[in-house]
């Protein structure tokens, strides 16, 4: 009795115990399916092989720019020559399923056994990747390729429930044809191979019907990795035994043909092998792995490629892309004389090697996007991936504006100045010429010469998460630990991100997200989608955004190339343009990033790998170039217009440039303020008084000039030309630095007057100097005042040479605060 109590007892334990999981189980799973199981994109978007015909594409006057055809997306690439599966050969399919998915035919989208390996994998070794399906690799390359490189339970828990809906939607044939279609097959060296189609024509040269059991495995065998295993032939060639007995195994060959099989000589491209009778391989040699690409057809140049690809992803996410292709045409903002001329420009284009390049180009007006193209096009069709829209690099020096704007919003002037000087602390930046000047300089300065101390400075005066805040307002995805190297650009934005944040400055201080698309209409005439008007967020007051604009133009029209202006290539004549350069550590990318009164627009150039690009590439003689050349192309033609100037504005030259203010403040003497505030807090501009101007940075020893040409002056940092910050005034009851030793105040004033009048008369004879030089060198004449024949001077030289003296301070007359 008592043993069938207590067995009574624990049986009800249990079941409680059990009924208590699985309420825990259940909330679980309505609680991943409220955080991610809702808003799923539709499955009928993979009903693309029954559509026939081609939609038209048009641009905003009418003009036909070209058409889209059903595609498959697999990952950063489209396949548009799809094929259903009956002009596949039998035997890859079969080799395809018992390799990636055995029990394809016999699950319902999700093979439990295979999640469960795939847990095991996650839990014990840190890797969610194990145990998809057919069915949800074709959700993940397809519906969900923005999250096809997120190893996420959130990206598994989406495939599950798609790949359930897949199921009930499509029947097997259809779904291992999308997947054959989508798969990846490696790389040509150019351009991935995508589907059965290209990867038969790549490997064997054959079409994909014709593929024999021998070939169908081997290609079976490269899914996983097909880079590293096309490579090693000989080292993967026990995968195609394994392959073949676990098709026996399941049915789907008999040994006989299986063996057969095994000895069936096979000769991938590029690859000499030598075989022995019992199907072993006696040497294999891959002599020429350009054979790959030889073997695909060329194909066609498509103009215009990268926006209707752009057009395609927009309208896929609004539409979905069974209702666009079912369309009859869709008028897009592009201008085409706009993307005709980017176009040019990027053919045009002189890159470093290994280097290609994306611009975009925007109407400030409407967002509209007038004009974009992903990479450098050299003719033919070009790669798939779109550095324009995207990509997403660091943008260097280019984010400076939005920083020098933001603290005009919060009072400061362009007049107002920052010391130029090394930080405290372990975050130690440097100026792009490794020096710094020990004195104060205007906003207009440190933006014309794209000074990193005095920019980092004003990013902790000001306050780091005001300045996140604001990206991200202007639409940019603002990590949380970049710290105060987000002043200096180690954001990350596409050129179309920073093409729109730009067209703030002429718009009059509103951002509008970048759009492509204005109306489909179907084949029945009737209007399928159409954009809503365009919604603005104000992120500047109109005089601010005027102030911003004044300080762009500054860095394109401030400094002759002589004088290192960073921006001059960047000028169209007859036309005001405004533009910030940009450029990485490592020189890894390069950026400009301009406005003319009709548009904004960025170019960035670099490697897709990331690997830094030649010492000498600038992005003011790069970058900048190529945007000009598309901007003037955009603007041929066109009656010349002006940047709107807002009520409100006054000027005045201050150290000989002449600056926009405030009304009411052109008069106000600049504010000095020492950078020393918390990166951290958002704080108000308050002046600070000046502490004790810092040691100047000592110059080197000039060396020994070379013969070399000087390719191009340095960038303007290494240049100053504008006199220092005046000194505190007699009034002030601060305690005077050591290194100053009391006077009279009449003494202090004569000896400032002095230290003014010298500095002036350096900048002056420096800049001469230099001009005087560079016309030389241009003329071939003799260098006398070098020592120098005809050729020109090393670079490092020449820099050192021109670098004005800065008075040093114990020489100097003293003199009390």
């Amino acid at each position: 009795m008592r043993s069938s109590a207590a067995t009574r007892h624990l049986r009800g334990s249990l079941l409680v115990v059990l009924a208590a999981g699985l309420l825990l189980l259940a909330l679980a799973l309505l609680g991943l399916w409220w955080m991610w199981g809702r808003d799923l994109p539709s499955v009928d978007d993979l009903d693309v092989l029954a559509l026939g015909g081609e939609t038209r594409v048009y641009d905003r006057k009418g003009r036909l720019i070209g058409t889209l055809t059903p595609s498959l997306g697999s990952g950063e690439t489209v396949n548009r020559d799809l094929l259903e599966l009956g002009e596949i050969s039998q035997p890859l399919w079969k080799a395809v399923v018992t390799s990636e998915d055995r029990r394809f035919y016999q699950h319902s989208g999700v093979d439990w056994r295979g999640i469960a390996r795939g847990l095991f994998k996650g839990i014990f070794q840190r890797d969610l990747e194990g145990g998809s399906s057919i069915t949800q690799q074709v959700v993940k390359n397809t519906l969900l390729q923005d999250m096809n490189q997120a190893r996420t339970l959130e990206r598994k828990f989406r495939e599950a429930i798609l790949a359930y809906r897949v199921e009930r939607k499509f029947s097997k044939p259809q779904i291992l044809s999308a997947y054959l279609n989508v798969i990846y097959w490696g790389h040509t060296g150019q351009q991935n191979i995508v589907g059965i189609g290209a990867a038969s024509q790549a490997y064997f040269k054959k079409p994909a019907s014709e593929l024999n059991l021998a070939e169908s495995v081997y290609l079976a065998t490269l899914i996983p990795a097909p880079g590293k295993r096309y490579k090693q032939f000989a080292e993967y060639r026990p995968l195609a035994r394994d392959l073949l007995e676990r098709m026996v195994e399941d049915g789907r060959v008999t040994r006989a043909q299986a063996e057969e099989a095994w000895r069936t000589p096979i000769y991938p491209a590029g690859w000499r092998i030598g075989w022995n009778a019992d199907g072993t391989v006696r040497r294999a040699v891959l002599e020429r792995p350009d054979r790959l690409r030889e073997n695909l057809p060329r194909q066609a140049e498509r103009p215009a490629f990268h926006y209707l690809q752009a057009v395609e992803r927009e309208l896929g996410a609004k539409i979905g892309r069974k209702a666009m292709y079912s369309s009859a045409k869709i008028i897009t903002g592009m201008d085409l004389e706009a993307q005709a001329a980017a176009e040019a420009a990027s053919l045009r284009a002189e890159v470093p090697p290994g280097a290609t390049l994306g611009m975009a180009f925007v109407e400030p007006g409407t967002g509209e996007v007038m004009a974009l193209v992903g990479q450098k096009l050299a003719g033919g069709r070009p790669a798939d991936w779109d550095n324009a829209s995207q990509a997403r690099r660091q943008v260097g020096s280019s984010i400076k504006p939005l920083l020098y704007t933001l603290a005009l919003s919060e009072g400061w002037k362009q007049s107002d100045t920052v010391l130029d000087a090394p930080l405290e602390g372990d975050y130690q930046p440097q100026n792009y010429s490794g020096r710094w000047l020990g004195y104060p300089v205007t906003l207009r300065y440190a933006l014309d010469h794209s000074l990193n101390l005095p920019t980092v400075r004003l990013a902790r005066e000001i306050g780091l998460g005001l300045f996140e805040a604001k990206l991200r307002e202007l639409g940019f995805t603002v990590p949380d630990n970049l710290g105060l190297s987000l002043s200096i650009g180690t954001l990350e934005a596409s050129p179309l991100q920073m093409a729109a944040a730009y067209a703030s400055f002429v718009n009059g201080g509103l951002y509008i997200e970048p759009t492509f698309v204005r109306r489909v209409v179907g084949r029945d005439g009737k209007e399928v989608y159409a954009r809503p008007a365009p919604k603005s967020r104000r992120v500047w007051d109109e005089q601010t955004a005027w102030l911003g604009l004044d300080m762009l133009r500054g860095v394109v029209d401030d400094l002759s190339p002589a004088q290192g202006g960073l921006a001059t290539r960047a000028r169209i004549e007859g036309w005001p343009v405004g533009g910030k350069t940009g450029t990485t550590n490592d020189v890894k990318d390069l950026w400009f990033v301009g406005v003319t009164p009709l548009m904004s627009g960025a170019v960035w150039v670099g490697r897709e790998d990331s690997a830094p690009l030649p010492a000498w590439a600038y992005s003011g003689e790069v970058a900048a170039p190529i945007w000009q050349r598309a901007a003037a192309g955009m603007l041929a033609g066109r009656p010349a217009a002006e940047f709107r100037e807002p009520e409100g504005i006054e000027y005045a030259v201050v150290r000989r440039v002449n600056m926009a203010f405030r009304a009411g403040e052109a008069d106000e003497p600049g504010v000095f303020r020492e950078g020393q505030g918390r990166s951290g807090e958002a704080a108000a501009p308050a002046p600070s008084q000046p502490s004790a101007p810092p040691q100047p940075q000592a110059l080197p020893t000039p060396a020994a000039p070379t013969a070399e040409s000087v390719p191009a002056l340095p960038e303007a940092e290494d240049v100053p030309v504008e006199p220092p910050a005046p000194l505190p005034s007699e009034e002030s009851s601060e305690t005077p630095p050591a290194w100053l030793p009391p006077l009279d105040p009449a003494a202090a004033q004569q000896a400032a007057e002095e230290l003014r009048r010298r500095t002036e008369d350096i900048q002056r004879e420096t800049a001469q100097r230099l001009e005087d030089i560079q016309r030389q060198a241009e003329q071939g004449l003799t260098l006398p005042d070098l020592g120098l024949p005809a050729q020109k001077p090393d670079p490092d030289w020449l820099e050192q040479q021109l670098q004005p003296e800065v008075p040093d301070p114990e020489a100097a007359p003293a003199f009390s605060w």
